[in-house]
């Protein structure tokens, strides 16, 4: 019972944010986060154009809430939009960013979309990314896949898993569906097997006197060995008193 709950909330979650996503701006909307607070639901909108997600005095947002009532059956959606501070290291807002390029022009010019998007992502501070673009028209008629990389990026491990930024998004062209899968490692991200050095290790080195303060050091101190050995010998010497020497009386003999 339990579990048909869990996966009934989570299949909602997905189609409030598949609804959402058709009705906001693609190229600028990242995804979207339902938390269920005492006053109702929440609804967070990512996105990194949050002026044309509100709209002219909050017209969409008040638009947006009146459809989410009548669909998703919502007593009182509270939405908020939050805007994304570097839309060039958000997996899903990029993918979006294709997606929204290819609506329009075209999946032609796939090449230097995929190129021009991977450079913005590394110049925004990314140790590495991945693109891959499959599907229909991706360069020929038939189904296949690009792949665009660049930096260091991790395949496995705890990294890949709990560090890497994935997103993901599918472009419906009237020639068929193509899907665009990406991979961010951030810049913040501290890999196993960096090794930083602490700069308070190195032994710092005084600067060498010169030599005449050698000299004035090497008189003070041999004049402060000579003063207690000249205290000494004053302190040896004692007073020595003169003995007078009498003279011993003449005898005389008469004859």
């Amino acid at each position: 019972m339990i579990e048909r709950q869990i996966i009934a909330q989570k299949m909602k979650e997905k189609q409030v944010e598949e609804f959402i996503f058709a009705h906001l701006n693609k190229a600028s909307y990242s995804h979207t986060e339902l938390q269920r607070t005492p006053l109702g639901e929440k609804i967070i909108i990512y996105t990194s154009r949050p002026g044309m997600v509100v709209g002219r005095r909050g017209s969409n947002i008040q638009d947006l809430t009146i459809l989410l009532k009548k669909k998703f059956n919502m007593e009182n959606p509270q939405i908020e939009v939050s805007e994304i501070p570097n839309p060039s290291l958000n997996a899903n807002s990029v993918a979006k960013r294709i997606v929204s390029s290819f609506e329009r022009f075209g999946p032609k010019r796939f090449k230097s979309v995929g190129y021009k998007v991977l450079d913005d992502i590394i110049h925004s501070g990314a140790l590495g990314a991945e693109i891959v673009i499959s599907g229909r028209g991706v360069p020929s008629t038939r189904a296949k896949s690009w792949r665009f990389s660049a930096g260091y990026l991790k395949k496995s491990g705890d990294i890949s898993q709990n560090f890497t930024n994935y997103g993901f998004a599918v472009a419906n062209l009237r020639s068929g569906s193509i899907g665009i899968k990406v991979k961010i490692l951030r810049k913040e991200v501290r890999l196993p097997d960096q090794v930083f050095l602490k700069e308070d290790l190195t032994p710092k080195v005084e600067p060498i006197a010169e030599a005449e303060q050698i000299k004035e050091i090497e008189k003070e101190i041999a004049k402060e060995v000579k003063k207690p050995k000249a205290a000494k010998k004053i302190q040896e010497k004692k007073p020595v008193k003169e003995v007078k020497k009498e003279k011993s009386p003449e005898i005389k003999n008469e004859v």
